[in-house]
């Protein structure tokens, strides 16, 4: 009797920090994917297009739902073309300051913005390619606005390439896109994430993550499908660029999203880089190619 007890009581134990374990594990997977924004006097310690030498205005506009969103307005005297640029899940938009001020001295006017919760906008908790997509759809109207008639083409990186490739989707005034590091789904690069940061089997521990930020947040990253989105964006061109070694987000995702593109569409992979990688290993050519893209789509100077 008294080991039948302790059995049971064995059992009970382990099932209760099996339990433990995966309610942690989950809580520990939402907070990756939708944290909440810290702020401190450090995020005022950037630079800005004055750097660089570049005329800009600091600009707002406004979401559907309200919420304002801040960013720099690169003016170009004689633009042939706006770019818009999106910054990944925990950046912002002084991140785009490199690929940002060579698209401008190509001959574009240049918007670079902070998604919500980061950098200068509103406060919110941040998503994962959920309320980011309403900014830039918010973006897409600003542009329009301050240059009518000018094509607008997007370049994102990470996070903002999914968000591109799904505001796209819906957006016809995007006319060409370049998506940086993109992922196919939500729900792929999550499990992808738990695999390599816990080491254990995501495929429950995905489903109850995507229910737990669903009740705390509002909306489900296993809805975010990039991945069905870039099928619908021809006849308008999309560039796909990836590293060969991104241990983030697998370089099949960008196999997989090149295959369910149409024409035209265009492939680099560059070899021996890491996530996002590409411009930082060979600045003059990256940007060459970005500017050669949105040349042959948006028109430029020459």
């Amino acid at each position: 009797m008294q080991t039948g007890s302790s059995l049971r009581s064995l059992l009970l134990t382990t099932a209760l920090g099996l339990a433990g374990g995966a309610v942690g594990a989950t809580w520990y997977v939402t907070n990756r994917v939708s944290p909440e924004p810290r702020r401190s006097f450090m995020d005022s310690y950037t630079f800005t297009p004055w750097e660089l030498g570049i005329p800009f205005e600091t600009v707002s506009f406004v979401a559907r739902d309200g919420l304002r969103l801040r960013g720099w307005w690169l003016v170009h005297e004689a633009p042939r073309g706006v770019v818009i640029g999106c910054h990944g899940h925990g950046g912002t938009k002084d991140d785009l300051l490199g690929i940002g001020s060579q698209l401008w001295r190509a001959g574009y006017s240049v918007l670079v913005f902070d998604f919500r919760g980061r950098g200068d906008s509103d406060p919110w908790p941040q998503t994962l390619v959920s309320r980011e997509v309403d900014d830039l759809h918010a973006a897409v109207v600003f542009a329009a606005e301050r240059a009518p008639a000018l094509p607008i083409g997007v370049v994102g990186f990470s996070m903002g390439a999914a968000v591109a490739l799904l505001a796209a989707a819906s957006e016809p005034r995007i006319a060409a896109v370049v998506a940086d590091s993109a992922f196919t789904s939500g729900s792929d690069v999550v499990a992808h994430g738990i695999r390599a940061t816990l080491r254990i089997p995501a495929a429950m521990l995905v489903i109850a993550a995507d229910e737990l930020v669903h009740r705390r947040h509002g909306y489900r990253f296993s809805h975010v499908r990039p991945l069905d989105a870039i099928s619908q964006l021809a006849p308008r061109p999309v560039m796909i660029i990836h590293g060969q070694d991104d241990s983030l987000v697998p370089v099949a995702h960008a196999y997989r999203l090149y295959e369910a593109a149409s024409e035209p569409r265009t492939l680099w992979v560059v070899p021996g880089v890491e996530h996002c990688g590409g411009y930082f290993l060979d600045r003059p050519e990256y940007c060459h190619r970005v500017r050669s893209f949105f040349a042959q789509y948006l028109g430029s100077l020459s």
